[in-house]
């Protein structure tokens, strides 16, 4: 075979199925990246603008870095696109890609590629590429190559796939106005004598790097500084930016130096420990304890002796003397998550404590001075529970002196991606283990779900993809759910045609399942009822399994079914 003439390459069929176009959301996917189309006009006035604002070299590296970045994202697309191919049809993928994404046209000369020795020689022909067109346009004939990002992109498509260092160089470029195409010629970098020449363009910009080591310690200062004025700073571990969250936390932060109680209200897995903790670590009392309790886990007959101690030989199997959690708590903070399932005599202990501020232990008779700030939390309405006589109102009274409503992860969705970026930090530590984000499709369909388990939610789902995907590789949409067939799973969110169907979507389907029941005059006693019923018969009369799906406590859940005489 002559070295010019072309290679046979696989037809771009399978690569073009994965480009989709979605006009309702305004989105382009290639596989699960998200693409932009632009104008090569447009470009070409941002490249100029680049050479003048920072100088011809400067903005070649700025732009080789660029396309250097997407062409590893088209690698990772290619390592999956054509399993069980050769390595070279599998390779060209890359080249055919920067075809179809109307960069420019470009024909294998010739491919010598051998992944496990590492050798590799490539050379191709690139006909009406985008940059060297626009340069023309721009600045006419140029003495040197001039396109960057197309070079940058060979390079980092190649140095991913080959798992090590490939560079390009641009051998002829019509930008000169000398040829009729351009020539591109990759070999591992140690084999180029002018290698550091070529190196230094993938390197990060010195001055750019002294701009953002000195942006980034403004910021530092001017939070130092904005902590100390007002504390008006995200608590510790409370990611978000949204209003609703920045409002909640703001209360929090003014509310956390006094001892008053406070309620946290929201649904499951909104964060209301962390918040608590938050409190307690923003409290004159951050040295003392923190005690967390859930009271639906505690046996209604046991909470007592868990909250305030026991006395030796109180009950049977009461062998010693113990403090409960209030003894514990002493001088610091206890958190009473679920307060709503304590029992009535529970109640009326904690009533005291917060009142008098001492308690006596089970079975005993010292009167114990006690020093905690409570905080409490539910997912239920306590003044519909006061209403129905299963919670003390002179007991919501005095729990709820600061009332705070932590928004559910729906009315916060512009904090998703910090949130992500949170637990990616996290369990790649944790794990010990690198991947490379998540596709844009994925945070796309996660900013799109529902949320029914909230933070909690998002963040077992981060976990999860951390553990499933492969070292430095991103996090894609099949990672984040065990089994395809979840009724919760993404991708049931994809319509026919394989377009994201937006939260508002599916939340109008649910407005329209009410609608229908108004004007049928279903009564909310009876849709109740259908419910717990619907709810029992699913879990094969798993009450723990059924509260679960309706997002109940199992003490909440008992108290409607027995309501319905179910």
């Amino acid at each position: 075979m002559s070295e010019r003439t072309p290679l046979t390459v696989p037809d771009t069929r399978d690569l073009m199925h994965q480009v989709r176009f979605d006009p309702d959301s305004g989105h382009i996917w290639l596989n699960e990246n998200r693409m932009v189309l632009l104008h090569a006009a447009a470009l070409g006035q941002l490249r100029r603008g680049l050479i003048e604002s920072v100088g011809w070299e400067r903005a070649k590296g700025v732009l080789m870095r660029a396309g250097y970045a997407a062409g590893r994202l088209d690698a990772e697309l290619a390592k999956r696109v054509r399993p069980g191919c050769s390595v070279a049809d599998a390779f060209v993928v890359g080249p055919q890609l920067h075809k179809l994404e109307g960069k420019v046209k470009v024909t294998p000369i010739r491919l010598d590629i051998n992944l496990e020795t590492g050798d590799y020689y490539g050379e191709f022909d690139w006909h009406h590429s985008w940059e060297a067109e626009q340069h023309l346009h721009e600045f006419g004939p140029s003495d040197e190559p001039v396109c960057w990002t197309l070079l940058g992109y060979a390079s980092g498509y190649t140095s991913y796939f080959m798992g090590r260092k490939i560079l390009f160089k641009e051998t002829q470029c019509c930008a000169t106005g000398k040829h009729h195409h351009c020539v591109n010629i990759g070999r591992p970098a140690h084999e180029w004598p002018d290698r550091h020449e070529l190196e230094k363009y993938y390197e990060p910009d010195s001055v750019i790097e002294e701009l953002e080591a000195l942006k980034q310690r403004y910021d530092q200062l001017k939070s130092r500084y904005e902590s100390e004025r007002d504390r008006d700073l995200l608590p510790f571990a409370a990611v978000g930016q949204s209003a609703a969250f920045r409002h909640a936390c703001d209360v929090i932060a003014r509310a956390a130096p006094s001892k008053v109680s406070v309620l946290l209200l929201g649904e499951t897995g909104v964060g209301k420990e962390v918040q608590a903790r938050n409190i307690h670590r923003l409290s004159e009392r951050r040295d003392g304890p923190f005690i967390a309790v859930n009271c639906a886990s505690i046996p209604p007959d046991l909470i007592e002796a868990e909250l305030f101690g026991v006395e030796r030989g109180a009950y049977t199997g009461a062998n010693s003397s113990r403090e409960g959690k209030f003894e514990r708590a002493n001088g610091g903070t206890i958190f009473l998550d679920e307060v709503i399932e304590l029992s009535p005599r529970a109640q009326a202990s904690l009533l005291r404590v917060l009142q008098e501020e001492e308690l006596e232990r089970v079975g005993g008779s010292r009167v114990l001075a006690i020093d905690v700030r409570v905080v409490a939390a539910t997912n239920e309405d306590l003044e519909q529970a006061v209403r129905e006589g299963r919670f003390r109102a002179d007991l919501y009274f005095r729990l709820s002196v600061l009332p705070v409503r932590i928004p559910s992860l729906r009315e916060r969705r512009e904090d998703i991606p910090l949130l992500i970026e949170h637990f990616l930090d996290k369990y790649q530590n944790q794990y010990n283990k690198r991947v490379q984000g998540i596709t844009d499709k994925a945070l796309s369909m996660l900013e799109a779900y529902s949320w029914p388990g909230n933070v909690r939610e998002l963040e077992n789902m981060i976990e999860r993809g951390v553990i499933l995907t492969e070292h430095h590789r991103p996090i894609g949409i099949e990672h984040f759910f065990p089994s395809l067939t979840e009724t919760s799973h993404p991708l049931n969110m994809l319509d026919a045609e394989g377009h994201i169907a937006p939260a508002a979507r599916a939340e109008g389907r649910g407005d329209q399942a009410v609608a229908d029941l108004l004007d049928a005059g279903v009564s909310l006693e009876e849709i109740e009822k259908q419910l717990i019923q619907q709810a029992l018969e699913r879990s094969g009369g798993i009450v723990t399994d059924a509260a679960r799906s309706l997002g109940l406590s199992r003490p909440a859940f008992a108290y409607r079914k027995d309501k319905h005489g179910l």
